[in-house]
Parts: C-alpha cells; sequence; structure tokens
C-alpha cells in the first residue's frame, strides 16, 4: 500500500505510513496543512489502493447534517418512507475542508467517527468495516470557517502535516504529473476483507506492563504541566495505545517498542492539549511542548520480546 501511495504522493513515505497506521488502529484522522500540498491526492490514492467504497464531502457553509447522513424520502408509489443513505454510508470518507461548514453539520460526524453508526428518526444504522473519516483542513485561512470544537478533535485519531517536498522531490513531481496523473494508474493492492483482518490483527499486537505505565505517564505529564490549559483525554490514552500498535503491526512486530509510542506521540496527542495563551505568545507550541515531555520521560525497564 505504501509503495502504491509513492506512486502518487512523492518523498513522504513517513506521512502515507502514519495514515495507514491510523486506518489499521480503526481511528480516523484530521490532514492539516496549507493548499496544494497534496492532502486530497493523497487519500484519493489510499481508497484506490483499496478495494474500498470511496465518497467524498466537500464541506461548505450551507451544508446540511442531513447531507451527510442520509435522509427519509416518501415513496408515493407505497406511500411508506425510505431511507435514503449519504455519503458517510462509505468506507473511507473524504471530508475535504470539514472547518468550513457550521458546527451542526460538523457534529453530524460525531457518532459515525466514535461509535461506527447514524441514527436517523431515532433508527439506527451500522456502518460497513472497514471504516475510516480522512477530514482536511488549511490551518492558515481563518475567514468564513469554523474551527473545529475539542470534541469533534478528540475524534480524531491523529492530526497529520504532509510539509513542502525538497527540491528533488518537487522535480519529480514535475515530471511523474508532466504527461499525465499517476492517480489514474493506481491499482488496487488490497481487499476490504483483508484491510479488516488486519485491523484485527494489530489488536493482538502485545503491549508489555511498563510500556502501558509509559504511555500512561507521557499523557499524565500533559495535564501537569503548567504552560498546558487542557491536558490529553483518557480517550487520547487509548488512542496512543492503539496506534503504537498498528505502528509496531505495519513495521513487522508482534510487540510494542517505546520507540512505537514515540513514533505516533505528538500526531496522537497535538491537537487535544491546549497551550495557555501568554505561553503561545512566548512562542512555545504543542509540538514544541510534547517533544520536551518526550525528552524528559523517562523508559525504565522495558524487557523486549524478541
Amino acid at each position: 500500500m505504501i509503495d502504491n501511495i509513492n506512486e502518487v504522493i512523492v518523498g513522504k513515505t513517513e506521512v502515507i505510513e502514519k495514515v495507514i497506521i491510523c486506518l489499521l488502529a480503526g481511528g480516523n484522522a484530521l490532514i492539516e496543512d496549507v493548499p496544494g500540498v497534496g492532502k486530497t491526492m493523497l487519500v484519493k490514492a489510499l481508497a484506490k489502493s483499496m478495494g474500498c467504497d470511496f465518497s467524498r464531502i466537500q464541506f461548505t457553509p450551507d451544508l446540511l447534517p442531513s447531507d451527510i447522513t442520509g435522509v427519509n424520502i416518501l415513496n408515493p408509489k407505497t406511500g411508506e418512507f425510505q431511507f435514503k443513505f449519504g455519503p458517510i454510508m462509505s468506507n473511507i470518507v473524504l471530508a475535504d475542508e470539514i472547518n468550513r461548514t457550521s458546527p451542526k453539520t460538523q457534529s453530524s460526524l460525531l457518532e459515525a467517527m466514535e461509535e461506527k453508526q447514524i441514527t436517523v428518526d431515532n433508527v439506527t444504522y451500522k456502518l460497513d468495516e472497514p471504516f475510516i473519516v480522512l477530514a482536511t483542513q488549511n490551518p492558515i485561512e481563518y475567514e468564513g470557517t469554523f474551527p473545529l470544537p475539542e470534541a469533534q478533535l478528540d475524534r480524531f485519531m491523529m492530526r497529520i502535516s504532509i510539509g513542502y517536498p525538497s527540491e528533488e522531490e518537487e522535480i519529480m513531481m514535475l515530471r511523474r504529473f508532466k504527461n499525465k496523473n499517476p492517480l489514474e494508474s493506481i491499482r488496487e493492492v488490497v481487499t476490504k476483507e483483508e484491510v479488516v483482518k488486519m485491523q484485527e490483527e494489530v489488536k493482538e499486537v502485545f503491549v508489555d506492563e511498563k510500556v502501558e505505565k509509559y504511555i500512561v505517564s507521557l499523557i499524565a505529564k500533559t495535564r501537569e504541566r503548567e504552560e498546558i490549559l487542557i491536558g490529553a483525554s483518557p480517550r487520547a490514552t487509548l488512542h496512543l495505545l492503539k496506534a503504537s500498535q498498528s505502528r509496531a503491526y505495519v513495521l513487522g512486530r508482534d510487540f510494542v517498542t517505546p520507540d512505537d509510542v514515540k513514533d505516533v506521540f505528538v500526531e496522537v496527542i497535538s491537537h487535544r492539549i491546549a497551550v495557555r495563551p501568554e505561553v503561545k505568545i512566548k512562542g512555545q507550541t504543542e509540538v514544541k511542548l510534547l517533544s520536551d515531555i518526550l525528552e524528559k520521560t523517562a523508559v525504565l525497564g522495558v524487557k523486549l520480546y524478541v
């Protein structure tokens, strides 16, 4: 899957790995970066690599919750209401520019993201597995946007940034896209059933008791630091564990090491903490504080099972 997506997204193997880690851990990802770096292209390439249903929702201020979940429509022949499913009834859902719609519409994704189901008119519909919401947003432009509330951000397992390519990577990109779009020639490399099987295998990845304590100690530090107004939630602890298991699995191991935890820590936690305004003015950011926590939290007595 990584090699396949690399045909389209040049030089961003680590970013692709993080998206796949999130997918196999059963989470959702927020891809946050400036326009034009390939956020939507990355999601499309992932979808084409998998034999799964894919839907794209372009979020706009006039979008309604029923435009996402679906709506009951009266059938004139039978005189009964029939439910017409919305684009949420898919395996991979691209929520493009999610912060451009109202909080009411944003909240229609909460149940689907957390419980893998939707409820319309007191009827609950289970979503087909695998299910992942990959949302994109531009963190720079705030005009005409609705910032995601903390409750919504906490539903995302990871916040991922793509970044600009290097000079060599950008030249390679020009050559690949000069005559055709490589996205058109991407092939399916895994089936829906294989993805579900991998997700189940990730759950079986062994986590030592000392690694569990290391995860909890990292989360505790986010709640103790004076610079942080709101620390990471218990859901963040669980997501950090699952992402660490998935990272170990992607690298071909059946046990988690502290390095797995360290590798995903910033992406899993950065969007869940709130830095005090007076500290932010001095140049401190979520990423800097979390990197400092990683550096100062000791890993003791972890036995590796090889």
